[in-house]
């Protein structure tokens, strides 16, 4: 896949830079570039697809790294069909996708990151987290009593969840991301950033199609009640969490068709500066290789003998 200089420039100007001002006001919810078409996109796309295949191929043979990629957004902003996507170009036995829901209660008896922990991939493996262990400081900060539910030492009531209590929580989420980076787990954060016209307009649709009525609930129209609440909780949790080992990236999601391109360049990019290559093959390998080859074309030698003796 060809990074054209435009593509690298706009997934520069994605990258929330850690320990720089950010605001996501800043960043733009649709395409504003010029030299990429909807319809060259769909070719640049299969392109990416294409070598995202062949370097995950190595990644499995390599066995060094694992990665994991992370998709957060507001409802509708096209986290599903991102990952539908990402997984028609990858193998599927090499793939595991996760869509975190509310914990149940065994999860509840754990400590948050504990259900994250126990779906990171292995070593040569990709793990697409749709939705993730940044719901513990997104849905609950917004709705603070969820907290509650943790049963946490010295959280007895939502006045005890203070600002202090969120700058832990960041500590927390970026000591665990820095011990899987030390571990060999390459870490991409996507932020699907959709505005809230966009937002309207496929709630909508999925109330207008019924093939998508499954996709809506009411539940959707009380959390875009509080789409300010929102902005803000994703603003700080961002800017406290981006670092050089676990960037995020806001994507601009008005436009899907960029969106699925922005992430595929980005991830294909990381993949890059791995420089993975094919596993290389010692000596004593490459000559037991020679053997199988005798051995095998003996095989089909003796095959064509044993008929030509039986023709005769």
């Amino acid at each position: 896949m060809t990074i054209t200089e435009e593509a690298a420039v706009q997934i520069k100007k994605m990258l929330v830079k850690p320990g720089k001002k950010f605001k996501l006001s800043d960043y733009d919810t649709s395409y504003t570039g010029e030299e990429i078409t909807k319809e060259e996109s769909k070719i640049l796309l299969d392109q990416g697809l294409e070598h995202l295949a062949e370097i995950q191929d190595k990644l499995y043979a390599h066995n060094r790294y694992s990665v994991l990629i992370i998709l957060q957004a507001m409802d509708a902003a096209g986290k599903d069909s991102a990952v539908k996507h990402m997984l028609s170009g990858l193998n599927p036995t090499g793939v595991r996708v996760y869509s975190f829901k509310t914990p149940s209660s065994q999860e509840l008896d754990h400590y948050y990151l504990w259900r994250h922990n126990a779906a990171l991939p292995a070593r040569g493996e990709i793990a697409i987290h749709n939705r993730s262990h940044y719901e513990n400081v997104l849905i609950t900060r917004v709705h603070p009593e969820y907290i509650l539910n943790e049963n946490l030492p010295g959280v007895q009531s939502v006045e005890d969840i203070d600002k202090d209590f969120w700058k832990k929580r960041f500590k927390q989420i970026n000591r665990f991301e820095k011990n899987l980076s030390e571990n060999g787990t390459i870490i991409l954060k996507f932020f699907l950033h959709v505005s809230k016209k966009e937002q309207k307009k496929r709630f909508l649709e999925r109330i207008d199609n019924p093939t998508k009525n499954w996709k809506f609930s009411l539940g959707d129209l009380k959390e875009r009640a509080h789409w300010n609440d929102y902005q803000k909780a994703y603003e700080e949790a961002l800017k406290a969490t981006s670092r050089d080992h676990a960037p995020w990236f806001v994507i601009p999601a008005d436009d899907k068709w960029y969106a699925r391109l922005a992430m595929v360049s980005i991830i294909y990019k990381q993949f890059q500066s791995l420089s993975l290559e094919y596993p290389s093959v010692l000596a004593e390998q490459k000559a037991e290789l020679g053997k199988a080859k005798v051995q095998l074309l003996a095989e089909k030698e003796t095959a064509r003998k044993s008929k030509k003796s039986n023709d005769h």
